[in-house]
C-alpha cells in the first residue's frame, strides 16, 4: 500500500519549518533513525529555500506545492514551484555554484539534496518552475501499515 500526503503554502521564509516539520512528522511512521530523519528535514528545508529564494526572487504571494509518498521503506518527496525555472540545471547543480552571490549564498543546495537522497531528478521550465522529484531508501525503518 502507498500512503500519500501533499500540501500547499505560501512562499515565505518562515514556511520553510512548517513544511520541513510536516514532512518530518509524516515519515516519522517508518521509524526512520534520527540521522535519516535529519537528512530529510534538511533535503525540505534547500529545496523549500531555493524555491523560495531563486524561483520566487523572495516574493511572497506565491504558492509551493510538496507531495510525499511512503511505500514500503521508501520515501518519494516531491517540491514544486511555479517559479522563474532553471535555465541550466546541470550549472545549478554545480557544487558553489548560486545565481545569487549578492545573498552570500552558498550554491551548496542540490549538492546537499543529492548526497542525502538516493535519487533527484529536476524538471524546470522558464517562466513555468522548477519540480525536484526525490526518493530514499530508508536503511532500518519498520513499517506500521500494509
Amino acid at each position: 500500500m502507498k500512503n500519500e500526503m501533499s500540501i500547499e503554502f505560501s512562499s515565505i521564509s518562515e514556511n520553510e519549518a512548517f513544511a520541513r516539520v510536516t514532512v518530518a512528522a509524516f515519515i516519522s511512521q517508518l521509524d526512520p533513525t534520527m540521522d535519516e530523519l535529519t537528512e530529510i528535514k534538511t533535503v525540505v528545508s534547500e529545496v523549500v529555500t531555493n524555491a523560495i529564494i531563486h524561483g520566487y526572487n523572495n516574493e511572497n504571494h506565491h504558492k509551493i506545492y510538496i507531495s510525499c509518498a511512503i511505500q514500503d521503506d521508501e520515501i518519494e518527496l516531491t517540491v514544486k514551484d511555479n517559479g522563474v525555472g532553471i535555465l541550466d540545471i546541470d550549472r545549478a547543480r554545480e557544487p558553489l555554484y548560486t545565481s545569487k552571490p549578492d545573498l552570500e549564498r552558498s550554491g551548496m543546495g542540490f549538492t546537499i539534496i543529492e548526497n542525502f537522497m538516493d535519487s533527484v531528478v529536476v524538471t524546470s521550465s522558464a517562466d513555468k518552475g522548477t519540480t525536484v522529484n526525490m526518493t530514499k531508501q530508508l536503511i532500518n525503518s519498520k513499517t506500521v501499515y500494509n
